[in-house]
């Protein structure tokens, strides 16, 4: 059983930059991929980022490619989310996962964390 705790979230104004950290326990965290979703009230939760066992591939959403870098440590177990030139359509809810398979950008992941909200102001 893999817990995740993400930490980070916060309010920083459009064009900002936040760093988002999960950390994980109860397993071998570099035997799973990690991810970010996120989730605005309303609307479905959406894929944002994902990153191999090792950190040697990563995938992201066209929504942010470029503006958001997520890395991981194998000795911390932990995985980051660094958001670069933030705009209010970022502000969400993010959530940690984790799947012992190769990435994908659905939601079949294994474990989930309780989630950071991250709001942006105009």
């Amino acid at each position: 059983q893999v817990q995740l705790v993400e930490s980070g979230g916060g309010l920083v104004q459009a064009g900002g930059s936040l760093r988002l950290s999960c950390a994980a326990s109860g397993g071998t965290f570099s035997r799973y991929t990690m991810a970010w979703f996120r989730q605005a009230p309303g609307t479905e939760r959406e894929f944002v980022a994902a990153i191999s066992w090792s950190g040697g591939i990563t995938y992201y959403a066209d929504s942010v490619k470029g503006r958001f870098t997520i890395s991981r440590d194998n000795v911390k177990n932990t995985v980051n989310l660094q958001m670069n030139s933030l705009k209010p359509e970022d502000t969400a809810a993010y959530y940690c996962a984790a799947r012992l398979y190769g990435a994908t950008m659905t939601d079949a992941y294994n474990y989930w964390g309780q989630g950071t909200q991250v709001t942006v102001s105009s």
